[in-house]
């Protein structure tokens, strides 16, 4: 199928990007391709185990790129703090908010949130905020939250942000994917400076549909999802086009999300649909309000 590719990445020659969660999966292309084209690169994860492995493999792939590891641990506030004062110093061109987990058995954070809800949007969140300063210093800086084709059967509970009362880990993942989704509209619409999107791979193999039967033990459940990305999925290097769309394209708008083009599930990325209350400006400023109190991660300057 026609369309962009990766080969249209523009020269990204003396820009700066962060990439969370990019020892694997869409991450780790997402970095890998970004680190191609000139950009120097902040692979940003959890694992130091994993994450070198991954920066071994980027370094072979890419000899001329300039990749950088970093610990960083989207559920424990603490680490994000220290993270980004260690990256909060020189303009930040590229931040692409790529890590998560997936219907996972319920956890809490560090920090007590559940897990999905605190990895994927508060983690993120309170990430992007402290370094809203180095974003604001680059003359034209985009923020990529990764989200999912699972917003659309979001919604944001309010009264049971983090499932004390009923979990369950699709209904879970599906709310943080939402979030994802109305924190990059906000983003957008508060700090227009910024160029805030959002992306999603579509269907991709990654290791995150496996994690959660893996957490529970369910073998064949494991083994069941392996093979239907074997069969159904895209790559992961195909999943990653639409960050890397959003990430870089001339013509990305702000406030849009961008996915593949067939039925949003593969294909050449495009700018995609989403779910109409994810637009609603009331939605985002709860959601905002929330998230500031929750993390104590507050945008001054950002415009209300």
């Amino acid at each position: 199928m026609g369309g962009w590719t990766a080969g249209d990445i523009p020269d990204l020659r003396g820009r700066r990007a962060i990439v969370t969660g990019a020892n694997s999966g869409i991450g780790y292309h997402t970095a890998l391709q970004l680190a191609r084209h000139g950009a120097s690169v902040v692979l940003a994860c959890r694992s130091a185990e994993r994450g070198r492995a991954a920066l071994e493999r980027m370094r072979t792939a890419a000899p001329q790129g300039d990749l950088v590891l970093d610990s960083l641990d989207l559920a424990d506030l603490a680490s994000v703090r220290e993270f980004a004062a260690r990256h909060g110093e020189a303009p930040l061109d590229i931040l692409v908010d790529n890590a998560g987990v997936m219907a996972i058995p319920r956890r809490s954070t560090a920090d007590g949130f559940e897990m999905q809800f605190g990895t994927n949007h508060l983690g993120h969140f309170a990430l992007t905020g402290l370094l809203l300063p180095a974003l604001r210093a680059a003359p034209a800086a985009r923020v990529v939250t990764v989200t999912s084709a699972f917003a659309w059967t979001g919604r944001i509970d309010f009264g049971d942000l983090q499932g004390e009362r009923r979990y369950r880990k699709w209904t879970a993942y599906s709310q943080a994917k939402l979030a994802n989704l109305v924190f990059a509209k906000e983003l957008d619409r508060r700090v227009p400076e910024v160029t805030s999107v959002a992306a999603h791979p579509g269907y991709a193999a990654t290791n995150l549909q496996q994690t959660g039967p893996r957490m529970q033990g369910n073998t064949l459940m494991e083994k069941a999802t392996g093979l239907g990305n074997a069969v159904m999925a895209q790559s992961a290097a195909a999943g990653a086009l639409p960050s890397l769309y959003a990430a870089t394209a001339p013509d990305v708008r702000g406030g849009a999300c961008y996915g593949p083009r067939l039925f949003q599930y593969r294909g050449a990325p495009a700018r995609v649909p989403t779910p109409r209350q994810a637009d609603r400006p009331g939605l985002g400023e709860r959601l905002w309000q929330v998230s500031e109190t929750l993390t104590g991660v507050t945008y001054a300057q950002a415009k209300a």
